[in-house]
């Protein structure tokens, strides 16, 4: 039975950007160029967002099979997810890159439908940019949960047209979506946004103390019936940890990071946990601005 959504709806917001919704994606884009450009690019993200939804709601079944099932999928939103899915000898489902994806395919049709010098696509979270040269784009890492349920920004970093960086996405324990690990969030840039979106969630289920008394833990199915997660234990809350054991997990999900960049897979990664972040890669010039 297909579900019922609301019509999706578009949504100008300050600083020329626009906010576009339809059931559980939410996304906030912006480009800069021309202005005719920007209008035209514009009307083709309106155009293509409003088909994605139900061209993945047709192939749920297949998205939420594991990777080495080789699910078959047919849309273009869903052959991104599967392929940045598809590297990974770890369990993955190509939900693992739904938002990434998502990001990437709008991204994608603002840029093939008029000269932009630099746009970004918002899902959630899971950022698509696309730059050119000479083009510069800011971000924050707002991943800091020490204080509190709304996190601290603990850093910045600038995206440079030669850093070849088309992604960023950020998956853990304080996130949207289920995760097997303890990271308060694990950010990471790659090629695009998709694969981004997978790297991070596997790296966050690699920050981790494995049976530790203080990390509680109940079946994905439980919490959610259609969980692709199946009854995989999902973390649901983590207690007291010391330094010791913060740095512990931290390095478990480093290494996993560290494989994946030896691989090609992902340009750098950022785990947070505790107020404690470890960085690879170019995210070293983030390192100089975290407290």
């Amino acid at each position: 039975m297909t579900p019922a959504w609301s019509e999706p709806t578009l949504q100008p917001l300050t600083g020329e950007r626009l906010h576009l919704q339809h059931g559980p994606i939410d996304v906030v884009l912006r480009a800069w160029g021309a202005g005719a450009a920007v209008r035209v690019s514009y009307e083709a993200a309106w155009e293509r967002f409003r088909a994605i939804l139900p061209e993945l709601a047709g192939e749920l079944h297949e998205l939420r099979r594991p990777v080495a099932e080789r699910p078959r999928v047919d849309g273009a939103v869903a052959r991104r997810m599967v392929a940045a899915c598809r590297p990974y000898r770890e369990f993955v489902t190509p939900m693992a890159a739904v938002a990434g994806a998502v990001a990437d395919e709008i991204l994608a049709a603002m840029t093939d439908a008029a000269p932009l010098d630099r746009a970004f696509v918002n899902d959630g979270g899971d950022i698509a940019v696309h730059l050119t040269e000479g083009e510069t784009f800011t971000i924050a890492l707002a991943a800091d949960f020490a204080r509190g349920p709304v996190p601290a920004v603990n850093g910045q970093l600038t995206l440079r047209f030669d850093d070849r960086i088309g992604g960023i996405a950020t998956s853990g324990t304080q996130g949207r979506s289920f995760s097997l690990g303890i990271a308060d969030s694990v950010t990471v840039l790659a090629r695009d946004a998709a694969a981004a979106d997978a790297a991070a969630t596997l790296i966050a289920n690699a920050v981790d103390l494995p049976g530790h008394p203080a990390i509680r833990r109940e079946p994905a199915c439980d919490l959610d019936p259609d969980s692709d997660l199946g009854d995989r234990p999902v973390t649901t809350a983590v207690g007291a940890l010391d330094a010791a054991e913060i740095e512990a997990a931290l390095q478990a999900g480093l290494a996993r990071a560290a494989a994946y960049r030896a691989a090609g897979l992902i340009r750098d990664a950022a785990l947070t946990l505790r107020g404690r972040t470890l960085v690879l890669g170019h995210l070293a010039r983030l390192q100089e601005t975290l407290p």
